[in-house]
């Protein structure tokens, strides 16, 4: 079944990736006749070296989209849904790339669980934090959860498009895989016993689970966590939303991880 991805960056990385059969890229007509932004000529050549169709339209699917209340951006590629890979494999890279790591030249295997995150945006936000900081592999139940929509691949800036996605049935055991492949597993929380972050506990392999927007990390998935980690605030405000949060923790790790090598 295909969908629409829309707007220049998610585009672009959608072609970069080149992880999806592509159909067609679609342009609307004032901005193929324009063509005043680079990003636009990029994109038409990556189409080309693809030899993806191109077609130009006046409306149309714009239209549609601009009633969806997306700003499209003039761009849209016609593609499969997202290619989600399988746990296993995800599981499989991250401990080969734990295998191989030597005198910690590498950074250590990062993996971001989500649990039961619902809103797009903040999605797509983390994704693309997840992507800057060299996350491994990402995790996401299979139900009761936003998956990747394009609206989703729109709000990460297409960096979704570069990352390990797997959707799984049961995060529990996922965690428990993952502990038995040496992984410690933290839990982002603002609970009262939660640990500041902390260069010697955030090093090594890693699984950082965030909870959702609402009710945070349910409770049997916080009893699975080795610890849990909440970040001190400064100001008059009490916490920050889960995808700031949760980026913001991304980036301690791998600080820590740089200073450990």
């Amino acid at each position: 079944m295909s969908e629409l991805v829309y707007g220049r960056r998610a585009v672009m990385e959608c072609l970069r990736a080149g992880r999806r059969p592509t159909y067609r890229l679609w342009l609307e007509e004032s901005s193929s006749k324009s063509r005043q932004h680079d990003a636009v000529d990029e994109i038409v050549g990556l189409a080309n070296s693809s030899s993806i169709p191109l077609r130009t339209v006046r409306g149309g699917i714009f239209d549609t989209l601009n009633n969806q209340r997306v700003n499209a951006q003039g761009v849209a590629l016609e593609v499969d849904e997202y290619p989600y890979a399988e746990f296993d494999e995800v599981l499989t890279q991250v401990s080969q790339r734990k295998a191989k790591r030597a005198g910690k030249a590498e950074l250590p295997p990062l993996v971001l669980i989500l649990d039961h995150m619902q809103d797009p945006q903040n999605l797509g936000a983390l994704f693309r934090t997840a992507e800057a900081m060299a996350v491994d592999g990402v995790l996401i139940p299979d139900r009761r959860a936003a998956g990747i929509t394009p609206a989703v691949v729109n709000a990460s800036a297409g960096a979704v498009e570069h990352l390990q996605v797997a959707q799984v049935t049961n995060l529990n055991r996922a965690i428990d895989d993952l502990k038995n492949a040496d992984f410690w597993i933290a839990g982002l929380e603002d609970e009262e016993g939660a640990s500041t972050p902390d260069t010697k506990l955030l090093d090594g392999p890693l699984a950082v689970v965030v909870g959702s927007e609402g009710g945070g990390i349910s409770r049997l998935t916080r009893e699975k966590c080795d610890f849990t980690v909440r970040l001190p605030m400064y100001g008059r405000v009490e916490s920050l939303n889960a995808a700031v949060a949760g980026s913001i923790l991304l980036y301690l790790i791998r600080q820590a991880h740089r200073s450990s090598s």
